[in-house]
């Protein structure tokens, strides 16, 4: 475990100055980083908290990943929301209900633009400002050091009392590293340099990833391309967007709020799926090697239809590329002249010393509740869950957690001291209701349900705490 011990002194005598860098002191001012819907959530909660705030975005807009503007936003023109309003908005900021029930990206940074104007929140965020370190200082304070995006003008130092960590983790792209990419004379892009879908009329594209965007990418390129092959590793479950006339994940929120066993849940959607979908081995699909819920499934109402249509042909994995042609699993050749890796990203936390974190090999930073990094009181990460509904209520009540944590600990840290001994116990533990497929991918992938629950634990031990 790393504590702020485990790193050399950040002062030579004068606690103003850190290697030869003056340092700016804030008091008990937190810092926030990113200004995406994970961001403003944490930088509101914190305000309400009483804490002055400093929140850094590299670009020059609020909404993040959504932020279609943004250099580093993944969505495309085509881009819907796959949880329905419900699960997609903020508790304490509903979506208009004159819109659609999985809205449009553009509606999205809206919404993320009008929570932002109703809570005041642009006054407390430094645009076109990224942070370049993250270090510990005495005391479980924060050295961060930012300079104007791109890497112009001078570094400034500043000393904070706390940071939350909400730069995303849909920006840095996973790339395979195939046998023979370099020689492939075809183009070769991944999913986040996908805008729209003239990027493939009249082409021969592979599409490379089964989740929902190479999904989504296939689809496009089954109505646009010339020729489309969708390959994927595994069989997944392909839930339709409605079911009975209902959007399907409030489907199954109306199966858990009958507190069905788990079993009776994944029996029941698994009969639904048989009615709908059909037996997807018939389309040429692999058929799924897990049940449902044992990993998140893949919500999609049309890549069976053009499965169907014959618009898109579902082939194996990618095992190696060659000049003009692409080798499957199963050894036959395909000879797109596009493909498009949708192979997810990896999330990145370049400021901070991946001791802090905990980092291993994989990615995977140890922590309490995908949020609290042990020997580290002061630092958090919000955001960075993926559920099977919607992620913005999860991380409203992460950011209320983390800003309560922080006010019962300023005012009362004896009080905290058994949270504080949960946190560094519980860190790295999994909050899903089963076995994830592919962990060193999914491991940020958390049950929507049981994860609220710990949330709500652990709010109700600093409303015990701060009494």
């Amino acid at each position: 475990m790393s504590t702020s011990a485990d790193y050399d002194s950040p002062t030579t005598g004068d606690d103003r100055w850190r290697d030869d860098r003056p340092i700016s002191e804030q008091g008990e001012n937190v810092c926030v980083i990113g200004a995406g819907a994970s961001g403003l959530c944490a930088v509101k909660n914190l305000r309400e908290q009483g804490f002055g705030v400093d929140c850094y975005e590299r670009e020059t807009g609020v909404g993040g990943a959504w932020n279609w503007r943004h250099d580093r936003s993944p969505v495309y023109a085509s881009t819907h929301l796959i949880s329905s309003k419900p699960f997609s908005q903020y508790p304490d900021f509903p979506l208009p209900d004159s819109w659609p029930d999985y809205p449009h990206h553009s509606q999205l940074l809206a919404y993320l633009e009008r929570y932002a104007d109703h809570f005041d929140l642009r006054r407390h965020i430094w645009f076109g400002t990224e942070v370049v370190r993250v270090e510990p200082a005495p005391g479980d304070r924060w050295d961060v050091t930012t300079r104007s995006a791109g890497g112009n003008g001078a570094q400034r130092t500043q000393r904070y009392a706390a940071v939350v960590v909400a730069n995303g983790h849909n920006w840095a792209p996973r790339l395979p590293d195939y046998e023979g990419l370099s020689d492939f004379t075809g183009q070769v892009i991944h999913a986040s340099a996908y805008h729209d879908a003239t990027q493939l009329r009249g082409r021969r594209v592979l599409v490379v990833g089964g989740g929902n965007t190479g999904c989504d990418i296939a689809v496009e390129a089954g109505q646009q391309a010339a020729r489309c092959w969708h390959s994927t590793r595994r069989g997944y479950w392909y839930t339709p967007k409605y079911l009975f006339g209902r959007p399907s994940d409030q489907v199954n929120a109306g199966l858990l709020a009958r507190r069905l066993p788990r079993w009776l849940r994944q029996g029941v959607l698994h009969r639904l799926l048989r009615l709908v979908v059909g037996d997807q081995t018939r389309f040429g699909l692999p058929a799924p090697e897990h049940r449902v819920f044992d990993a998140h499934p893949v919500v999609n109402s049309q890549l069976v239809l053009h499965i169907g249509h014959g618009t898109v042909r579902p082939v194996p994995d990618v095992a190696r590329l060659r000049r003009h042609t692409v080798q499957l699993a199963d050894g036959t050749e395909v000879d797109p002249d596009l493909v498009v890796l949708a192979t997810g990203y990896q999330p990145q936390f370049d400021f901070l010393d991946p001791r802090v974190l905990g980092v291993d090999a994989d990615g995977r930073p140890r922590l309490h509740l995908h949020t609290f990094a042990p020997g580290h009181p002061t630092l958090s990460v919000v955001g960075l869950v993926q559920a099977e509904f919607g992620v913005f209520p999860l991380v409203h009540w992460q950011s209320v957690m983390v800003a309560r944590w922080l006010r019962a600990r300023s005012a009362d840290p004896a009080a905290t001291a058994a949270l504080a001994a949960r946190i560094e116990a519980g860190a790295g533990r999994p909050w899903h209701d089963a076995k994830v497929t592919d962990p060193a991918r999914r491991w940020f992938e958390v049950s929507h349900v049981t994860y609220l629950r710990a949330l709500q634990e652990t709010l109700d031990s600093l409303e015990v705490a701060a009494r």
